[in-house]
């Protein structure tokens, strides 16, 4: 975790406790940065992209016959890009549903 979100959580759960102490200045000056988080979600599926792009690699490497290239290697390089992958559909999914209830919410 960054230090300034780090910070902005540890604001948000303080005020959470206090709930008289929030005044709409206060809110306002922990709100996240958008193009910090649009900037972390770019940076997240550029890794996922390049660990799908690394596994596809070794695995044609490996069926190409290359030495020194296990198996093991490609199935453990194989698996975490999966891995990446699911977890980024799963965010995915959460975020939209943040989305929609806050969406439906009545203002």
């Amino acid at each position: 975790m960054t230090p300034k979100l780090l910070d902005t959580m540890q604001a948000l759960a303080a005020q959470a406790a206090n709930r008289s102490a929030a005044t709409p200045a206060a809110l306002a000056s922990t709100a996240p940065d958008p193009a910090n988080f649009a900037q972390a979600l770019q940076n997240s599926l550029a890794r996922i992209s390049q660990a799908q792009d690394s596994a596809n690699s070794l695995r044609q490497a490996y069926e190409l016959g290359a030495s020194g290239l296990s198996l093991d290697q490609v199935m453990i390089e194989s698996q975490k890009a999966s891995i990446a992958f699911q977890t980024a559909v799963q965010a995915r999914t959460r975020l939209s549903a943040v989305f929609q209830e806050i969406s439906s919410m009545p203002v």
